[in-house]
């Protein structure tokens, strides 16, 4: 994840703890990053009735008492695993309004004025945004907490990455006025197929955080099994050694039998006897060792790689209904006298959703390669400084 996953994490923590007290009934007073919070005595919770101080972020003061309150936090998990049971559901309305119309980034980072922006919606739309919690864990220094959120499309069940974060962004920030939230009007069949899209992609989304777990987790493996085998290999010298000294006290043993006397004949053949039963021992047990060795150990190895692997578990908890619009965005562009007006396909919560191409070199304008010029037609500042 980047780091600013992680800040937007760490506030949805909050605001998803916030929103879940207070409907329960709970108040919070918030002193920086220690919160005094007061839960009643409800029935539909088992969190424990009256006054606890939670302390927010990983990092605290070692002097400061109370519950941690971060993703990986025992308090949030608890939290968690009970909203999980509740299967909260909503309603969530993205209504555009010209203030807040998003000028595309390929224009804000380039050399040209955006003068006005117009938005005209043309038809309502309805997505889904599924908020997931992610467990990916193998052993316990390898556990991971995620949350995503994933918002699809009802029509076309195609995922819309940017209102995901339009939804976080209301959802986990504080503002003057909360977003307006009823009950989803969804048919549970609808929601459920989109559930499932929603699913899918999210596991699409976070292949590459499950493969550095399971590189992480391949490595550690390897390393146990690597050891396993020096622990093995060093077993064997020894074996080796000891069948060694074993066959020469042997030998030794049989010569001395062949020139004693009737009384020490029997007391050395004794002491053959015994040799010869730990070296039989002894040569045993590094057969074996010497056969699973030739083997690659495959029982230990399994038994190893089984600790290791990847255990991942996706639940949803909140499933939100979110209704947004469609249409066209207006953009009027300007630059030493010379104007134009460019229109591009726009929803509220998602910004513009077509691309728009240098004239000049058929590359899409991007915001690491935005718009230089509009003189004579729209072009890229790699063609504008080619041409300087």
């Amino acid at each position: 994840m980047t780091e600013a996953a992680l800040a937007v994490t760490q506030s949805l923590v909050e605001r998803f703890t916030e929103n879940y007290l207070e409907s329960l009934g709970g108040t919070i007073e918030k002193r920086g990053d220690t919160w005094e919070v007061t839960i009643p005595d409800n029935e539909d919770t088992e969190l424990p009735a009256g006054s606890l101080s939670l302390l927010c972020g990983a990092d605290r003061d070692e002097d400061a008492t109370g519950e941690s309150l971060h993703p990986e936090s025992e308090f949030f998990q608890r939290i968690l695993r009970e909203a999980t049971e509740r299967h909260p559901t909503g309603k969530l309305s993205i209504e555009a309004d010209q203030d807040d119309v998003e000028i595309p980034q390929w224009i804000k980072e380039g050399d040209v004025e955006a003068r006005e922006a117009q938005f005209t919606p043309y038809y309502d739309r309805t997505a889904i945004v599924v908020l997931f919690e992610v467990s990916i864990e193998t052993v316990s220094e390898y556990q991971q907490e995620l949350l995503r959120a994933i918002a699809i499309d009802h029509r076309s069940e195609q995922r819309l990455p940017a209102l995901e974060e339009t939804f976080l962004h209301m959802t986990s920030i504080t503002t003057n006025g909360s977003p307006t939230t009823t009950q989803s009007s969804l048919a549970e069949t609808d929601a459920r197929s989109l559930l499932n899209t929603a699913q899918d992609q999210l596991m699409k989304g976070i292949q590459n955080e499950i493969e550095e777990v399971h590189n992480e987790a391949s490595r550690a493996a390897d390393a146990e099994v690597e050891e396993y085998r020096q622990l093995q290999q060093q077993r064997i010298q020894e074996l080796e050694e000891e069948r060694s000294k074993l066959s020469s006290k042997i030998d030794e043993l049989s010569e001395a039998i062949n020139g004693s006397d009737q009384d020490d004949r029997v007391a050395r053949l004794k002491k053959r006897k015994e040799a010869k039963s730990e070296y039989e021992e002894v040569d045993s047990e590094l057969s074996t060792l010497h056969e699973r060795r030739d083997q690659g150990f495959p029982q230990k190895q399994e038994e190893i790689r089984k600790r290791h692997a990847l255990d991942i578990r996706v639940t949803p908890l909140t499933v939100t209904q979110v209704e947004y619009e469609r249409g066209e965005i207006d953009i009027e562009l300007a630059e030493q006298g010379v104007s134009r007006t460019v229109t591009l396909g726009y929803g509220s919560g998602i910004g513009t959703m077509d691309t728009v191409q240098c004239s000049s070199c058929d590359s899409v304008l991007s915001v690491d390669n935005p718009l230089k010029t509009i003189k004579g037609s729209l072009q890229c500042r790699a063609c504008s400084s080619s041409n300087d």
